[in-house]
């Protein structure tokens, strides 16, 4: 007896351009006239349709060929839909299968979608149900196909090779920040703002077997206790005025992946505290709650500011910081490898170029130097700024020379600095005269305060080995910090 067909009384089948449907689809049924119905239906759809008469030749078809999406009958001879299911699921695990029963055979359909079945449809049925299930079943495919190329695009623009430059510095970074990333260490990363600290703590999560996880980041600096506090563990309703509802903290939203701790160093003792227990006992307990929940979750955390000096003043807990400092990472600033700066600016020039559809431009060798010989407080953060700033208000022509970068770098030498320095302070001076001694005073200081900045940086923020490079005590170079700090004020 052949199997029914049973058509909605109002069948219209869409041919606008507009909602027509892409796949690659493959109808497995022995009963040909049901092959000849689905493949003209599904055609008219816009999809691209091929037929097998039985599970032999569906196998053989899917071994040669990929498809979006498989149909096939459950009651077929020698090869049943549940079989050609197996069959199917063991060579190709990805792919999806839809099959249709009689009514009568639902358990066996429900037993196949336990056998990896994406949906089912039964029989007899209307062709609006079926067109449904297929287009869900074709959204579906394309969304995870977006969904991973969207994850490998990100694990591209996170890797350790997005992290430009060639100094030395940097391709010992890398190296150690590949090795860590094998690991689950904790890993603290230190460095001036805008070096990247949080470009390298994705660097590591992309690279780490915890790349399919969460990556979350907070900046701790950014928050008051209370609120940070409720942020990291979480509470239950009612806990304090305000919890209306149980709201999960970020390292429960991180299990299975990497939590970043930005600007750790601005965090209360109390935090720390906390901190300390949740790494030391991999569990947290969220506000107003008793029962403490166990996370698996890998900790980076970042800092600028000198947390051994933090640790000596009691700002910080030395027990969370050595806990912390596991795999100490530093990232040097910009000015101490200077030799990146042509790469960096390229990769920038190109990567604005390119998004907001400006020709390519090349870079003068003076305005190199001009970059070169800037400080950049702001290290390769302030770089990135003033590039795009470049390539919105200058995108005429095809060079980048001195004439478009700020005023502060086009001034290359000590003395044009110099120049510049005490032409900002005359116009602060009363105009009954020059205080001749404020005046010198201040360019002293300005001058002192920069050789030891920079010299801080260079040791990396260790005073000891500063005030060793400097040939003074280290005491002495925190008196005349605090002389110049007081002086400015």
């Amino acid at each position: 007896m052949p199997k029914p067909i049973v058509l909605s009384c109002n069948l219209q089948i869409s041919t606008m351009k507009g909602n027509l449907m892409s796949g690659k689809i493959l109808v497995v049924d022995d009963e040909q006239s049901m092959c000849e119905f689905m493949e003209i239906m599904l055609t008219k759809e816009g999809y691209k349709v091929e037929t097998a008469a039985s599970g032999d030749e569906a196998v053989r078809k899917t071994v040669s060929s990929s498809y979006d999406l498989v149909i096939a009958d459950m009651m077929m001879p020698q090869m049943t839909g549940l079989d050609l299911l197996k069959e199917i699921k063991g060579r190709r695990p990805e792919q999806d299968l839809i099959v249709m029963t009689a009514f009568a055979s639902v358990d066996t359909a429900i037993e196949a979608m336990k056998q990896g079945a994406l949906d089912y449809i039964t029989k007899p049925f209307k062709v609006d149900e079926i067109k449904l299930v297929i287009e869900k079943s074709i959204s579906r495919k394309r969304l995870k196909r977006e969904n991973d190329n969207l994850t490998s695009q990100l694990k591209n623009d996170f890797s350790l090779e997005s992290f430009i430059g060639q100094s030395e510095e940097i391709i010992e970074l890398k190296k150690l920040a590949q090795r860590v990333s094998t690991t689950d260490s904790t890993v603290l990363i230190r460095g001036e703002s805008g070096t990247g600290k949080d470009l390298i703590a994705r660097a590591i999560h992309s690279s780490s077997h915890r790349a399919s996880g969460p990556f979350i980041t907070i900046n701790c600096a950014a928050l008051p206790e209370t609120l940070l506090e409720s942020e990291l563990f979480g509470y239950k309703k009612g806990s304090f005025t305000g919890a209306i509802k149980d709201k999960d903290g970020l390292f429960k939203v991180a299990d299975g992946g990497t939590l970043f701790l930005d600007e750790i160093g601005n965090t209360s003792l109390t935090i720390q505290m906390k901190l300390l227990r949740v790494l030391e006992d991999k569990a947290i307990t969220a506000l107003g709650d008793t029962k403490p929940l166990e996370v698996d979750v890998r900790l980076i955390a970042a800092t600028n500011a000198d947390l051994d000096e933090d640790v000596k003043a009691g700002r910080f807990r030395s027990d969370l910081f050595y806990r912390l400092n596991v795999i100490p990472i530093y990232i040097p600033a910009l000015r101490e490898r200077i030799d990146d700066i042509p790469l960096l600016v390229n990769y920038f020039v190109a990567k604005y170029c390119e998004r907001n559809g400006i020709p390519p431009k090349t870079i003068s060798p003076g305005a190199i130097k001009a970059l070169n010989n800037y400080g950049w407080p702001g290290n390769v953060r302030e770089l990135k700024n003033i590039i795009e700033r470049i390539m919105i208000l200058h995108n005429d022509g095809f060079r980048i020379t001195c004439d478009n970068l700020p005023a502060e770098m086009r001034i290359t030498t000590n003395q044009e600095k110099l120049r510049l320095q005490i032409d900002n302070i005359l116009p602060q001076l009363s105009s009954e005269g020059i205080d001749f001694t404020r005046v010198t005073e201040k360019i002293t200081n300005d001058i002192k305060r920069k050789i030891i900045e920079n010299t801080l940086a260079a040791s990396r923020g260790n005073k000891t080995e500063a005030a060793r490079r400097l040939g003074i005590s280290r005491y002495k170079l925190i008196r005349e910090q605090k002389k110049i700090n007081n002086d400015i004020k």
